[in-house]
């Protein structure tokens, strides 16, 4: 057991308004190293900054920082691109579904139709390039257009399974809902950095 006087020693967690801090300038230095660089290996790592440093890394840094926010922004282009990486068949089922009844949003994310599996990758890797190389209002909205055909198609397959597997079409519900919330909080970021509020 520690003494007292120890344990009253140790370091705590680090200071929420220090961890907010340093997400905004981590964020803000990757974003303006990007796009002040010519060299385009800089820009490839950072898109496949998860691969080479890992999802917990990337989650210390942002993925408490407040949803419309820079880095807020930045943790989520970063999941969804991870998610397109690690559960295509998942990625795929939802987009298909959903593509249908939201031809605008479609139009918006820039993917080919009908789409193949590489074609959502190449449309997650574009969003983080735009990030860094392209407007990045543009990159944002073309993630939350993304985010809304596969809350529709979550939402469709939900209720297909509602009868055979209530308890998946429940969770199924949560996460058309949560991807929902995503793409309005994206496409608000995207807002944001065009009248230089973003922060």
């Amino acid at each position: 057991m520690l003494d007292p006087r120890d344990a009253d020693a140790l370091p705590g967690d680090v200071d929420p308004a220090l961890r907010d801090e340093v997400a905004h300038a981590t964020a803000r230095a990757l974003v303006d190293r990007a796009r002040t660089t010519e060299d385009p290996k800089v820009v490839e790592r950072l898109i496949h900054l998860v691969e080479n440093e890992g999802l917990d890394t990337v989650a210390g840094l942002w993925a408490d920082a407040a949803p419309v926010s820079l880095p807020g922004s930045l943790w989520r282009l970063y999941v969804l691109r991870e998610w397109v990486r690690r559960d295509m068949p998942t990625v795929m089922l939802r987009y298909r579904l959903g593509v249908e009844a939201a031809p605008v949003q479609e139009a918006v994310a820039g993917v080919p139709s009908p789409p193949e599996p590489g074609d959502l990758q190449v449309l997650a890797d574009a969003v983080l390039s735009g990030v860094f190389t392209g407007d990045l209002a543009v990159a944002l909205e073309r993630a939350g257009a993304f985010c809304r055909i596969l809350s529709t198609g979550a939402a469709f397959d939900a209720d297909s399974r509602e009868v055979a597997d209530p308890t998946g079409a429940t969770r199924m519900t949560r996460s058309a809902s949560s991807l929902l919330r995503t793409a309005e909080e994206l496409e608000h970021a995207g807002d944001l950095w065009r009248t230089g509020s973003l922060e």
